[in-house]
């Protein structure tokens, strides 16, 4: 079932709620500047152990509106909140890919884990995807100011030369594309908004409000996304396990996808 989901006047976000009637419910909130089709290799793995999957696009991505504010890690929190009332979801595992991780763990502090039994966070952008004078990790704010311009002056070629750098295998060049033209789906400003937000969005105390189980699953390779962000997430997330995927980059879910689904699945009880 899809569904255009209203979360404040005039913004509306699309969700694709896969099997509806199943079990194990997740919701996956995907990463920049991608949409929740991005997890296609998930879905089928989920789908054959009847689970229900539910994809969701954040604001200015994929299939839901484009408004021209509201890309603070807050206000996208806020729209989760919307879709899981919406769904009238519970004991929900929540499931996010980088920035989509980020906003999960943002949801969990700003929401005290609403609907919410389990959490997922893949290659997450937390607690600060650039390096800080407290968290000497992660891009530098140059990089970061980078991409703004280069999504300013030339956006597809800004998605293309990103993509290189998200997988640590070698994908097909018909795979290749096909991820890059989810990139083109966003809206220009909403690409730009959201890179802007990383540069002061940190969740260091959002972290350590997490009271669930929480499985972090990290590339080693990760050149997005560095590691030790997945180690700062496991010192602070109390009920939290770490599992290094050490033969993957930023995409560790289609890197090593076997092993990915069988420890995400393993992690929902099967």
């Amino acid at each position: 079932m899809e569904y255009m989901v209203e979360t404040e006047p005039g913004v509306r976000i699309y969700l694709n709620d896969i099997n509806p009637s199943g079990k194990n419910p997740i919701l996956m909130l995907h990463g920049w500047p991608a949409n929740h089709r991005m997890f296609e290799y998930q879905y089928n793995a989920l789908l054959e152990r009847d689970c229900r999957c539910i994809g969701m696009d954040m604001r200015g991505f994929g299939k839901s509106d484009k408004p021209v504010h509201g890309y603070d890690y807050d206000r996208l929190a806020d729209d989760v909140r919307c879709a899981v009332e919406f769904l009238h979801a519970k004991n929900l595992t929540l499931a996010g890919h980088s920035t989509g991780g980020a906003v999960a763990v943002r949801y969990m502090a700003r929401h005290g884990g609403y609907g919410v039994l389990k959490l997922a966070l893949f290659a997450a952008a937390a607690p600060s995807l650039i390096r800080r004078p407290e968290f000497p990790y992660g891009l530098s704010k140059a990089e970061i100011e980078d991409i703004l311009a280069d999504t300013a002056r030339d956006r597809p070629q800004m998605i293309w030369n990103f993509g290189k750098m998200f997988f640590y295998k070698k994908v097909t060049p018909a795979f290749e594309d096909w991820f890059f033209q989810m990139g083109l789906e966003a809206a220009s400003w909403s690409t730009m908004a959201v890179s802007r937000s990383w540069l002061t969005e940190t969740m260091f105390e959002d972290l350590r409000k997490i009271r669930v189980p929480t499985l972090i699953l990290h590339g080693v390779h990760d050149r997005i996304c560095f590691f030790p962000l997945a180690v700062a997430q496991r010192e602070d997330i109390a009920e939290s396990v770490l599992i290094p995927f050490e033969n993957s980059g930023h995409g560790l879910f289609y890197d090593e996808r076997e092993r990915f689904n069988r420890e995400l699945l393993r992690f929902l009880g099967f």
